[in-house]
């Protein structure tokens, strides 16, 4: 099942993103940073560009994706935001895309409570300590939850 992680070039969206890789399915990153998107594309994933801010750019990446992983740090990391003044706005843009998407799970990586719009997508939503010593671990076994 197709999984994006919205921030793969956040230090722990990378993190997750090396644990996705190795493993069947489909992985999608949404990133700012085109380097990183270079290296992601070489190792096979496929990737998004663009601002964290822009719901519709968001939302097309995810489109058809079982899985969400939203890093938060990339909502609050000096990264371009266009569409947001506020880490807390781009939480709602995301909870927007994705409910438009029709993702079916979400995975929230961050120590801030999410959004109630996140919260409430889909029943299946579990929020990650970004300081969990096993965090990729954690996320793999979220994600191959049937």
């Amino acid at each position: 099942m197709p999984v994006i992680i919205i921030g793969a070039d956040a230090a722990s969206g990378r993190e997750i993103t090396d644990a996705l890789i190795g493993r069947t399915g489909e992985v999608r990153a949404f990133v700012t940073d085109r380097d990183a998107a270079r290296d992601l594309k070489e190792r096979g994933v496929k990737v998004a560009v663009g601002d964290v801010s822009d719901g519709s750019h968001v939302g097309a990446a995810a489109a058809g994706c079982f899985s969400a992983v939203l890093i938060t740090a990339a909502a609050d990391d000096g990264r371009e935001r266009s569409f947001a003044a506020t880490p807390a706005e781009v939480h709602v843009t995301w909870a927007e895309a994705l409910e438009d998407a029709a993702v079916s799970r979400i995975i929230w990586i961050g120590a801030a409570e999410p959004a109630r719009s996140i919260a409430t997508i889909t029943p299946d939503f579990t929020a990650v300590d970004p300081a969990r010593q096993d965090l990729a671990a954690e996320v793999l076994s979220l994600d191959d939850r049937a």
